[in-house]
């Protein structure tokens, strides 16, 4: 499995009110993705930087998702570039389903 972190800083900070808005426009982009178990969107406490963390199945799939377009999009949507971080996640501990899964 797959970590991918995405951050931005915005131009000018944003209450977590117009974040939750601008989330909720954008979540059912990432419905049904191929590879994708879970986006958490993610602001920061001075409503500077926003991004998201990503569960992926593979960093192909996960390197897919963050194209020139998404990369566009994120930019019309933002006013600012994104970056994507990537971090192999070997063990999860979902404690809503009670599982401990690995990718072996």
């Amino acid at each position: 499995m797959i970590v991918a972190f995405t951050s931005f800083k915005l131009p000018k900070p944003i209450t977590r009110e117009e974040a939750r808005a601008i989330f909720l426009s954008t979540a059912p982009t990432y419905r049904g993705v191929p590879g994708l178990f879970r986006k958490h969107y993610v602001l920061s406490e001075d409503g500077g930087t926003a991004g998201g963390v990503y569960l992926w199945n593979s960093k192909a799939e996960a390197e897919a998702m963050y194209t020139d377009a998404w990369r566009a999009f994120v930019r019309g949507k933002y006013g600012t570039d994104p970056s994507v971080t990537y971090f192999d996640s070997p063990v999860l501990v979902d404690n809503l389903s009670q599982q401990i899964l690995s990718d072996a």
